[in-house]
């Protein structure tokens, strides 16, 4: 099984998971054609995609989910009051709800939604397995205690880091909006994302992405060594630490 972050923050977010013949995208915040050549670009294939798996209804999570399902017939997997609220594509029989604790398989990837806290209808995460376990969790305002086992089971995790709280407190966003991001349904910072790492990850886990981090109250070298710090001084934890691009896909990397 194979991953790569095809854009991550508020710009849009799209991750392509792929596993022989078999692949997937959790979200599709950015354009199709963005997708199709991000793919592309990263030595995938658009047309093993055989499913998009909707984390919640915020545009930077679903901007390009209509055309890229009709274009390539591909089916939606999305919580039921999503599905039910927002539109999410004009070929409504592309759209699948799922339950929150969903297990699914889709060829030879096995996905389970798990719920999360976050300013939005309904939303999830989802774990990917096939032998090892990828866990894709941003948009999360705390770490709740299912939440916990993911991060534990997971031999590659991406987490969100989304903000420095001084950067965040300190900045130019209004008070409404910094008290958003900073509750237990906004968004994790550098230190709430590494200390679960901290406690709850175990030393299989070998592989560490921070994404969805916030242009105006971070920046990658600040999540980057910040998390390089923490965990200097863990023996068990020494997984290989990357931050995911804004606007550029990662390499196809193996989980």
């Amino acid at each position: 099984m194979k991953v790569s972050s095809l854009a991550s923050g508020s710009s849009g977010n799209c991750y392509y998971v792929e596993n022989g013949n078999d692949a997937l995208l959790v979200d599709a915040g950015i354009s199709c054609k963005q997708i199709w050549e991000k793919i592309g670009e990263v030595g995938g294939d658009v047309n093993k995609v055989k499913g998009i798996f909707i984390t919640h209804e915020h545009g930077d999570h679903i901007k390009g989910v209509d055309v890229f399902a009709r274009k390539f017939n591909v089916p939606i997997f999305t919580p039921r009051k999503i599905a039910e609220n927002f539109f999410l594509c004009s070929n409504p029989d592309l759209i699948n709800p799922i339950k929150k604790d969903e297990h699914l398989k889709l060829g030879s990837l096995n996905i389970q939604a798990f719920p999360k806290s976050h300013d939005a209808v309904d939303p999830v995460s989802y774990t990917i397995e096939n032998g090892k376990k990828l866990s894709i969790i941003t948009d999360i305002g705390f770490i709740s205690d299912n939440v916990k086992d993911f991060i534990s089971d997971s031999d590659f995790l991406i987490i969100e880091s989304n903000h420095d709280k001084n950067m965040l407190l300190e900045g130019p966003y209004p008070w409404f909006l910094k008290n958003r991001i900073n509750s237990d349904r906004g968004h994790l910072s550098n230190v709430d994302s590494a200390v679960g790492v901290l406690q709850y990850a175990q030393p299989h886990l070998k592989n560490l992405m921070l994404a969805h981090l916030s242009q105006t109250n971070n920046t990658p070298n600040l999540a980057y060594n910040f998390f390089k710090n923490v965990l200097k001084d863990s023996r068990a934890l020494t997984p290989n630490l990357m931050v995911a691009d804004r606007f550029s896909a990662s390499s196809l990397m193996k989980v």
